[in-house]
């Protein structure tokens, strides 16, 4: 019997996010998805047959929604019903377990619409940052009535690892084999550039010091003779305000060779810039492994530990910085350090199958030839 299930996730227009949805739902092409998302997210996943977007944003949606609201029935009517008819729930994504002000009250409302009776799977999750340990304590208690828990990271798997139903396996996006034709530059040589808002981030007070190193690093490859293609994987956490900043840096007679790329809901357009580039500045987390899976030399740009865990997690061998010591760098040890950022990650591939065990064994599909990767373009 073909199985319904919801999707929790991130509806935001992030790259990263948008992709784990596309790699479970292409995984599982006989399952029927649902997903709450803005409007537009139809746009984003309007080959994808199995999965029905309900628009968070549609004044039908919103107005169920405000009706139950006001008459003190459910202030999520419409998410609780669609959970209610799957046959379980899907939550799948990286940083999800972030520490924020009023976290009580946010976990309070996730677990007022979570169907305790039906399984739900966490896939591909790290945990924290956090401060309190009654954070980590609560989400113990929660874990524990997961059908499923698989985090990305060691250290979020070391928090958790005594739970009988918690796994550790690489991030999933690992799994990704992209085969479209490249984005190519007249110059034959491409540097893209993953940016981020640094206080969008709560980098307070490095946007400005931040802005002035890309720059630097943009000036110091034009003139090794590349083309730089400055990447935007989500506006409405700032890449794309940083973008326009940094270049607004750059002399004019170098503008030339400067390009945008803001994602919004064509996933591919930016897979091609990263798949045609000669070598990747990732300030985000899925550039450095998009990066990594594309053959490509990487200088991370690490705004959170998730990434410096990653990167050791992945024993990588490659010069990278992070915010603490970002006044140091300079635009020569990138060019430099570009020499060994490269990482085999056909390992890392394997071993992000595991991420799918237990959800592969709740919707009982044909066995896997070996070998096989789950995604493809």
């Amino acid at each position: 019997m073909t199985k319904t299930l919801m999707i929790a996730a991130y509806t935001e227009f992030n790259l990263g996010d948008d992709l784990f949805i596309k790699v479970l739902c292409e995984r599982y092409p006989d399952t029927r998805f649902r997903l709450i998302a803005p409007q537009a997210y139809k746009l984003v996943f309007k080959e994808q047959r199995n999965l029905k977007v309900y628009a968070s944003d549609s004044v039908l949606l919103r107005g169920i929604n405000y009706l139950f609201r006001k008459t003190k029935l459910h202030p999520n009517f419409v998410q609780k019903l669609l959970t209610e008819r799957s046959d379980g729930t899907v939550h799948i994504g990286g940083s999800i377990f972030m520490q924020g002000e009023g976290w009580e009250e946010y976990v309070a409302n996730a677990e007022n619409l979570r169907n305790k009776s039906k399984p739900y799977f966490l896939m591909g999750a790290n945990f924290g940052p956090y401060q309190d340990e009654a954070y980590y304590r609560k989400y113990r208690e929660i874990f524990r009535e997961y059908a499923d828990v698989s985090f990305r990271e060691q250290y979020s798997y070391d928090l958790f690892k005594d739970l009988g139903n918690v796994r550790l396996a690489p991030d999933i996006i690992f799994q990704l084999k992209y085969s479209a034709a490249p984005v190519q530059a007249a110059e034959g040589k491409i540097l893209a550039i993953s940016v981020i808002k640094p206080s969008a981030k709560a980098l307070h007070g490095y946007d400005k010091l931040y802005y002035d190193k890309m720059k630097d690093i943009a000036v110091h490859f034009i003139r090794q003779g590349y083309a730089v293609h400055f990447l935007s994987f989500c506006q409405h956490e700032g890449d794309q305000e940083a973008i326009g900043q940094i270049l607004n840096l750059i002399p004019a007679e170098l503008q030339a060779h400067t390009h945008a790329h803001f994602y919004s809901t064509d996933i591919n357009a930016i897979l091609a810039v990263l798949a045609g580039a000669s070598c990747i500045i990732a300030s985000r987390f899925h550039a450095m492994i998009l990066g990594w899976v594309f053959g490509k030399p990487v200088f991370p740009v690490a705004y959170s530990s998730k990434m410096v865990n990653v990167m050791q997690d992945a024993r990588f061998g490659g010069g990278y910085t992070d915010f603490k010591h970002l006044a140091e760098l300079t635009a020569e040890q990138v060019y430099a350090g570009m020499a060994a950022g490269t990482l085999d990650v056909m390992l890392q591939a394997n071993q992000a199958e595991k991420h799918f065990e237990q959800l592969d064994a709740y919707l009982e599909p044909q066995p896997l030839l070996e070998g096989r990767r789950s995604y493809e373009s």
